[in-house]
């Protein structure tokens, strides 16, 4: 009797939550009822009865407007999640775990998602046209548990242990500088001929000591700093100094002539790019056909990434 009880409870929540996730994304209790053919009525006794249960407001709503509140959009997207995970397993049951559909949450670094996340993702998504993305684009590192997003590609070292982790490539590092800068102060030679020249120095903290793979390190020093990469990069590319960059965001630019590599025979500490998920999301297919995408996609340009590859852009 108590499972039965039990079983009736979780169904009437379940009804409740889906009630509540069709009203905010069809933006009013009219559509939300439409869509789910249900009396206007029972959708409002719906969303009241979450509320009432939950013990907090979820919509804000007047005769004219509704929008979630900070509880009721954090509510939403874990219900969302919840529905997308549901409407998956089925798809698995009834058309086996090659198949990705439903909501895909991810986040990354701004410039490896705008240069590289981002086309790779429309091309995964076109050969899963049931599948949806949201791509968070944010150097902020996120909490995947809290926020709801399934996956997040980390670039450098992972401090949370209790996340799945894949690595998906390598990221080789390299300092370079823009023609025009070497015209003018001549190209170093060793490690210790950078202590004499204009670095710009970037990171968060901005980075003023560069470290070799052979362990030594430098202490630099510029002008010039910021906190974002990008910035400093394209203060490189007018000639204000030598920066140290991943080559997934500088290879471009190297095989144009616009930057030119420096020091090629010193090289810098390889850094891995990972894909990083919660325990909860291991068996969704949806990451795990989009993480293996990745890794065969982005493991095609390793080689041409590579430092020992620069003499060929020149």
């Amino acid at each position: 009797m108590v499972c039965c009880d039990i079983c009736k409870n979780m169904g009437h929540d379940f009804l409740d939550m889906l009630v509540f996730v069709r009203i905010i994304e069809a933006g009013s209790l009219s559509g939300a009822a439409r869509e789910l053919d249900l009396s206007l009525a029972v959708v409002s006794r719906r969303l009241a009865r979450l509320e009432e249960r939950l013990g907090v407001r979820l919509i804000n709503r007047t005769t004219r407007t509704l929008a979630p509140t900070e509880e009721g959009a954090a509510f939403h997207a874990r219900c969302a999640r919840i529905l997308a995970d549901l409407d998956e397993a089925e798809q698995e049951v009834t058309q086996g775990r090659d198949v990705a559909t439903g909501l895909l949450r991810l986040t990354s670094p701004v410039a490896f998602g705008q240069r590289w996340l981002a086309p790779l993702l429309h091309d995964f998504q076109a050969l899963h046209p049931r599948l949806q993305i949201y791509l968070d684009a944010s150097d902020t590192v996120m909490n995947l548990v809290e926020s709801g997003y399934d996956l997040a590609i980390r670039l450098g070292g992972l401090s949370d242990s209790s996340l799945i982790a894949r690595q998906i490539a390598p990221d080789y590092r390299v300092i370079c500088a823009a023609p025009s800068y070497l015209a003018r102060r001549g190209r170093p030679h060793t490690i210790e001929d950078l202590a004499q020249h204009d670095c710009i120095i970037h990171g968060r903290p901005p980075m003023d000591h560069w470290t070799f793979a052979d362990g030594r390190t430098i202490k630099v020093r510029g002008t010039l700093a910021s906190n974002h990469g990008a910035l400093a990069q394209s203060w490189a590319l007018q000639g204000a100094g030598l920066v140290l960059k991943s080559m997934w965001d500088v290879r471009d630019d190297v095989i144009a002539g616009r930057l030119e590599i420096v020091l090629p025979n010193f090289p810098l500490p390889m850094t891995p790019i990972h894909a990083v998920y919660p325990h909860s999301r291991y068996a969704a297919a949806r990451v795990r056909l989009c993480v293996d995408y990745l890794i065969e996609r982005l493991r095609r340009e390793v080689d041409a990434l590579q430092p020992d590859s620069a003499d060929a852009y020149r």
